[in-house]
């Protein structure tokens, strides 16, 4: 009996724990139990009475509030601010900034998937989907990127006129400034396609649409500065900068050294009072070509013109290049991707309180303006430059794979392909899945700084891996420049996204769980609140709160880490029925140890979490990939479920809690003391660490949509610029993939005839020659052999230059005279013409 009793206790304890149970219902379960076992036990009544004193005694203690506060939570309060990190102003306000959205409810423990699927799909207005047919499709065509990078380091004239005509200037300009008041999603889907075709073009038109003066203006500027600037944006009359980054402050942005004064001064021929700056900036996008600077700046009043504190904080302001004392340097060579980017300085450069963005009362708010802004442009630009390149590689690099042969078959078909081919097609689908869901918050309002910055990183990364797994399969076609390489420069400019808006290592290691956890958590930045509460009783009410909140949610995700564990998420609520079932169950149990490891964590290490930033990254990780998967099981949903994509989801979705499951099992080795991290792991994996990387037969399968026309790689694909013409290289592959559709049957023939021994020739067409004489294939058949040797001749060719680059040929012999020395050559082959 007294083993079903401790049995049913600890059931009803779980239970209480795991729907987390208010205190009401705590205290009316312990009386029950306590009369129950009173009544029913032959417990004598001084044995029940320590437990009737020690029962009421917590009752009292932690149910009369201002007991608890003063006997429980006050030294609790004590303690947390002894630990609490300490926190800058500019973190304060980056923690501040933006809004959470869908990463709080991964945070909770318990997702409402409901909320997630009841999203409106993603669509585009008919304005938005003309713009993408019309102005940026022609615009791919116009471009021409080999002569970009190597012949003009620059955007043609024609190419700048064409995109300040058609208004790419002012995507997010609403129309009544002259812009085109796109939304989110179109913005996207203009950076992507662009960037499927020229990085220099995309990353040109995303700046000022992204973090820049447009962007500010919109959600700070006063009246007249809209009035006065946005129509000139829209137009591409002017053409603005951000100046932000200085070389004494780039991941630290938050020192900027670069200072201005607030003074009185001439502006346009009158004495004003105004801001006199000095700064210095590196790596600024569009600052070569610029004509309105936006910089950022730390504004002193050390004459109290305007009240009685001198360091007034971060400022923004907005500085015509044509002021005086603005210096424009030369341009950065960024790895031969010439978007247009470069130093600048100032020196004693006056400008009037009315050129500070927002005007006088947004002075001091300029790191909350940028982070906010950020966690909108960092969630478009990259991410969508990112998927860009994905489905560039899926589409290019995959019909490369089914027509590029090797030991008489398509290279496609090796297994030692396979893997990195469904690694570009898994990575793509899951980033373009990401980008979706981010854009679906951002327009509906959301400025997610966490998911900005989850989108940013993991994005860039997978653009990363995408690009040299696409390189490993090209080989020589892919390291070889020339018109006919579309991925060379995509490969190149790699570094540049990684290290942009937010550098990687950064944003991993300090950012993503950093700002997560004390931002999306429910209860971590009510703490923080009160703890910083100048009005100490009600900073102590409000600590109170906070606390016993968390506690009952730790408790919860405890509960339910070990269940879940315990069943592998079986049981758990998902929303759908079907082959994506299992995959909600297994997140609702990743986000339940998620939760719980993140509460552990902090905890433990309290403010030195911060400085453990390999910890904070493995955390950030789980939180990153439940996102991601998140995405992927959205866009099955909004795509009407197609079958054909079913091993993309699963690639995507194996790929994620696979990784989830590593960055747990390094976060609990690596925990400090072994027993915490022990602990975790049997309570997080009670059954063992079941999950693996995509098996063998995934690969195959997911890789076979990218070697096959079809209505799944054309959906993975979609929103680049793709064309059946030949005079551009996508166009070429477009015709020679059908092309070896038709002919597989025909080859498989040829094979089978050569291992029956009734062939012996190995060059295709002679092989095709004895088969049409054999009787084995008709005459069509070999004309389409031929014609399918023709193409593959087309595709397989790659760029070769005399004078290293500068007189274009296409794979030509070279021939060099007898009596010249190679290097004698090499010395002097300027000279020479073309042979």
């Amino acid at each position: 009996m007294w083993l079903i009793g401790l049995i049913a206790t600890v059931a009803l304890v779980w239970f209480l724990a795991y729907q987390g149970a208010g205190a009401t219902l705590w205290s009316t379960v312990v009386i029950a139990g306590l009369v129950a076992v009173t009544l029913v036990a032959d417990i004598a009544w001084y044995a029940l009475l320590p437990l009737w004193l020690l029962a009421v005694a917590a009752m009292l203690l932690l149910g009369v509030p201002r007991l608890r506060r003063r006997y429980v939570t006050a030294p609790l309060l004590h303690q947390f601010r002894k630990v609490m990190p300490a926190m800058s102003d500019t973190e304060r306000e980056a923690l501040e900034a933006g809004s959470v959205w869908w990463d709080a409810e991964l945070f909770s423990g318990q997702p409402h998937w409901g909320r997630l699927l009841r999203l409106p799909r993603p669509h585009l207005s008919a304005e938005e989907q003309a713009f993408l047919d019309g102005p940026t499709e022609q615009l791919c065509r116009l471009l021409d990127d080999w002569q970009i990078t190597h012949h003009e380091r620059d955007l043609p004239p024609e190419i700048w006129d064409f995109i300040r005509r058609e208004g790419f200037f002012g995507l997010i300009i609403p129309k009544r400034y002259g812009g085109k008041g796109f939304s989110a999603r179109a913005h996207s889907e203009v950076v992507m396609k662009l960037a499927s075709r020229s990085v220099t073009a995309a990353v040109t038109v995303m700046v000022p649409n992204s973090l820049g003066p447009g962007k500010l203006l919109l959600s700070y500027g006063s009246p007249e500065q809209r009035d006065q600037y946005l129509p000139r944006l829209a137009s591409g009359e002017e053409i603005p900068c951000f100046a932000l980054t200085a070389p004494d402050a780039g991941s630290d942005a938050g020192a900027i050294p670069d200072h201005g004064v607030v003074c009185y001064g001439e502006w346009q021929g009158e004495r004003v009072l105004g801001v006199r700056i000095n700064w210095e900036k590196r790596y600024i996008t569009l600052g070569p070509v610029c004509t309105l600077l936006g910089l950022a700046f730390r504004l002193y009043d050390p004459e109290h013109l305007l009240d009685e504190e001198e360091d007034r904080g971060i400022t923004l302001a907005l500085i015509p290049r044509d002021t005086p004392g603005v210096e424009i340097g030369a341009r950065h060579v960024t790895l031969d991707i010439p978007f247009q980017n470069g130093p600048n300085r100032g020196r004693d450069v006056f400008v009037p309180l009315s050129q500070l963005i927002g005007g006088e009362r947004h002075i001091g708010n300029g790191w909350r303006m940028l982070v906010e802004c950020l966690s909108e442009g960092r969630g478009i630009s990259l991410p969508s430059l990112s998927v860009g390149a994905g489905k560039l590689a899926s589409r290019y690099t995959g019909a490369y794979a089914a027509i590029r042969q090797q030991f008489g078959m398509p290279i496609g078909r090796f297994e030692g392909i396979e893997k990195p081919l469904a690694r570009i097609a898994g990575l793509t689908y899951q980033m373009d899945a990401a980008r979706n869901l981010t854009l679906d918050g951002l327009d509906l309002g959301e400025k997610p700084s966490v998911i900005s910055a989850i989108v940013k990183y993991h994005l860039t990364e997978k653009y990363r891996q995408c690009i040299n797994d696409a390189m490993d399969i090209q080989g020589g076609s892919g390291i070889c420049l020339g018109p006919n390489n579309p991925i060379g420069r995509v490969y190149q400019a790699i570094p540049i996204a990684i290290t942009v808006e937010g550098a990687n290592i950064l944003t991993r290691s300090m950012i993503i769980f950093g700002q997560g956890a004390v931002r999306a958590h429910p209860w971590v930045l009510k703490e923080f609140q009160a703890a910083q509460n100048p009005e100490r009783r009600q900073g102590l009410a409000d600590f109170d709160h906070a606390l016993f909140g968390h506690v009952g949610f730790l408790l919860g995700n405890l509960a339910r880490s070990l269940f879940l564990g315990i069943t592998r998420g079986r049981f758990s609520r998902a929303p759908v029925d079907g082959p994506t079932r299992r995959h909600y169950q297994r997140l609702n149990w990743m986000s339940a140890a998620f939760a719980l490891c993140a509460d552990v964590a902090m905890m433990t290490l309290g403010g030195s979490l911060k400085r453990k930033e390999r910890l904070s990254a493995r955390l950030g990780d789980i939180l990153s990939e439940l996102y991601l998967s998140s995405a992927v099981l959205k866009r099955f949903e909004d795509q009407g479920r197609p079958k054909d994509d079913l091993p993309l989801l699963e690639w995507c979705m194996e790929q994620s809690i696979y990784q989830m499951q590593e960055a747990f099992r390094l976060l609990f080795r690596n925990l400090p003391g072994w027993p915490l991290g022990w602990l975790l792991r049997l309570l997080v994996f009670p059954s063992g660490q079941p999950f693996t990387e995509p098996h063998d037969r995934l690969d195959h399968r997911v890789a076979q949509i990218l070697l096959h026309p079809g209505a799944a790689r054309d959906r993975l694909t979609e929103g680049i610029f793709i064309t059946d013409d030949p005079a551009f290289r996508i166009g070429q592959l477009e015709q020679a993939l059908r092309q070896a559709e038709h002919v597989a049957p025909i080859e498989k023939t040829l094979r089978e005839a050569r291992r029956n021994g009734l062939i012996d020739a190995r060059a295709p067409l002679r092989a095709a020659e004895q088969a049409l004489a054999q009787g084995l294939i008709d005459e069509n058949q070999l004309d389409a052999l031929r014609t399918m040797q023709r193409l593959r001749a087309q595709v397989i060719a790659v760029d070769a230059f005399d004078d290293y680059g500068h007189q274009y040929v296409l794979e030509r012999p070279f021939t060099r005279p007898a009596n010249v020395h190679p290097i004698e050559e090499a010395h002097h082959v300027h000279t020479r013409q073309p042979q």
